[in-house]
């Protein structure tokens, strides 16, 4: 069965010529929406994508603006408001060492470098300098951890698992 994964849920159409509205959901916008690249629109009530082709990419305000070929006008995007677009697992390039996929982040439980349980990363907010990771403890308020090398110490994927150094003030 094939593996999918989420780049981006379409929230409107934008304009008068086919331009849809995207909150991005990937780690590398300029790659999943780069002209010519495919993306697979998942609807609600269907099982199988259809797939589109990025035809224009740009950003305004906090929306990714796309527009697909063959899709020239408001009328033949409307239906897509509310989809999500996916990528399927083939297309995921290979990252450097250190680098790893929201989706892989995310899910992880987290603890300090003593055994300290802190809880699990339910989000990842992008920030611009660094990533921030949402993390959710159990019975009181998510803690924010920023992914620094001062505060991230070790990331074992295969465990879901992060060791962080538990800075003072990150609990509070």
């Amino acid at each position: 069965m094939k593996k999918w994964f989420n780049v981006g849920k379409i929230v409107n159409t934008h304009g008068i010529k086919g331009e849809i509205r995207v909150i991005s959901s990937t780690d590398f916008p300029n790659e999943r929406y780069a002209i010519g690249n495919p993306l697979y629109i998942f609807f609600k009530d269907q099982t199988e994508p259809i797939e589109l082709i990025v035809e224009t990419h740009r950003v305004h305000k906090n929306f990714n603006l796309l527009t697909f070929e063959g899709y020239p006008n408001v009328n033949d995007v409307e239906r897509f408001k509310g989809s999500i677009l996916k990528v399927p697992e083939d297309q995921q390039g290979d990252l450097d060492e250190g680098e790893f996929y929201y989706h892989e982040i995310i899910g992880c439980s987290v603890k300090t470098n003593d055994g300290q349980i802190i809880g699990e990363v339910i989000e990842i907010i992008s920030t611009g300098a660094n990533d921030v990771w949402v993390v959710k403890r159990e019975g009181e308020k998510d803690v924010l951890i920023p992914y620094i090398k001062e505060v991230v110490e070790e990331i074992d994927i295969d465990l879901k698992e992060i060791t962080i150094h538990l800075m003072e003030g990150l609990l509070s």
